[in-house]
């Protein structure tokens, strides 16, 4: 008979203890510790060991995998094109999100494929039903299970045989075996354990839903991550209806897609040409204003920073970034005043991503520097105007990649010039309706907008 037991295992270095504490001896890190079950199986006699004979692997023959299409196009372009049968997959988001709401929507749209559970440890019967009615779901082979223990999950799963399994959230179910509470950093591992062994034997595709931490990352050990096959975010900013939906991790696909999604109240709605939407409200002939063409993934997304400066009425001038990274806006500031020779030290700066979209890539740098120096000579940039590029420390334009893709979305939606670093202009091999700009330093991009 097997004897259960449990220790202490520090998240940081693995110091193991048999009680709890509060700070490893051994690296010194604070709360780290976590509960581990361990099992100690003693057996009198000789030991049987199996065998196993290895084999080379060219004479393993590589089969693809057997796909379902979610019936959400933006997901299956994250996943690669669809679900791959008996994959585990981790989705993760802030709370009120959007994640209940569009695994929702996609039990829905596998109507056919056979059996849905959905065991929800968060949500009654009742709540889930008033959502299912919004979303107007019709889909009779969705199954419902509000339960948050493993053991009654685990046989619901063996007696159902269902095709796909939503967990609903993982930080709410738990084990006996642990005397831990549910969301711990034990809970969530071995529950996570558990569900993978019966759904990898069965062949059933499993989607687990996971809060994130205050720093962006889903709750639980970071282990987590590497026992699942996929590993989804769903990210934007919760007063804003936009939503991007990131693959982090995909053993059946590439990680380099992002789907688009706008929150509405008959549920999440994809967004197929999400550049067209983010533009739409544009001012005419506004200054301050520029539209810049960044990717998410593999896909161009045209967008529009707003900066503004005004004079200071304090000793400390202000810099006030919403959607780009602070520091990257002190940076360009600091260029344009030098190379430039723009005195910017009693302006307060503001600048604003438009829509609550989260721009990191450096070719919007290009983009800021004229919506900033819009905004402080009063002068209007052309609406026709796309600015592609990087910006150095001495104020060079830098060239960006995937040039070709941001041209042709600009192109697409009707924009006449474009201002890129003339190392790109110099290698492209394909002609464009766009009057194309190149410029290899800030002087230079200025004088155009002029």
């Amino acid at each position: 008979m097997a004897k259960a037991s449990t220790v202490f295992v520090c998240n940081e270095c693995g110091y193991e203890t048999p009680k709890w504490l509060g700070k490893c001896p051994a690296c010194n890190s604070w709360n780290t510790f976590f509960e581990q079950k361990i099992e100690s199986n003693k057996k009198t006699g000789e030991k049987t060991v199996k065998s196993a004979t290895p084999t080379t692997l060219n004479s393993i023959e590589g089969k693809e995998e057997t796909r379902v299409s979610t019936g959400v196009g933006e997901l299956d372009r994250v996943l690669g094109g669809g679900i791959v049968k008996g994959s585990l997959i981790l989705l993760g988001g802030e709370p009120g999100i959007g994640k209940s709401t569009l695994i929702l929507q996609i039990c829905d749209k596998m109507k056919g494929e056979g059996k849905v559970l959905y065991v929800s440890g968060e949500e009654s019967a009742e709540q889930i039903k008033i959502r299912a009615d919004r979303l107007g779901i019709k889909n009779e082979d969705i199954l419902f299970l509000g339960e948050t223990d493993i053991d009654v999950i685990s046989q619901a799963i063996t007696e159902t045989v269902p095709k796909l399994v939503i967990i609903d959230s993982i930080q709410t179910m738990y084990s006996d075996e642990l005397s831990a509470a549910a969301g711990t950093v034990s809970q969530v591992r071995e529950i996570t354990a558990r569900i993978m062994q019966i759904c990898k034997k069965q062949n059933i595709t499993t989607i687990i839903i996971g809060h994130v931490t205050k720093d962006g990352n889903i709750a639980g050990p970071r282990v987590l991550e590497h026992m699942v096959d996929t590993v989804l975010y769903l990210e934007g900013e919760r007063y804003f209806s936009y939503r991007i939906l990131r693959g982090v991790k995909n053993r059946f696909g590439s990680t380099n897609e992002v789907g688009m999604f706008e929150m509405q109240g008959s549920g999440m709605e994809e967004i197929t040409n999400p550049s067209s939407i983010l533009i739409s409200e544009r001012e005419d002939n506004p200054t301050g204003s520029v539209i810049v063409a960044t990717m998410e993934g593999t896909r161009p997304l045209l967008i529009e920073i707003q900066a503004l400066t005004t004079q200071t009425i304090f000793g400390m001038p202000r810099r006030t970034a919403n959607g780009i990274d602070y520091n990257r806006l002190t940076v360009l500031m600091a260029v344009l005043e030098k190379r430039a020779g723009m005195n910017l030290s009693s302006q307060d700066i503001y600048l604003n991503v438009v829509s609550g979209i989260k721009v990191g890539e450096p070719a919007v740098d290009l983009g800021m520097i004229l919506a900033v120096a819009s905004s402080f000579k009063g002068i209007s940039i052309p609406t026709n105007l796309v600015a592609i590029g990087e910006v150095g420390l001495t104020g060079e334009v830098r060239s960006v990649n995937m040039i070709e893709k941001r041209l042709k979305e600009a192109e697409k939606l009707g924009f006449k010039k474009c201002i890129i670093p003339e190392n790109n202009k110099k290698l492209l091999k394909e002609n464009y309706k766009l009057d194309i700009i190149g410029v290899k330093n800030v002087e230079e991009a200025l004088r155009i907008i002029k």
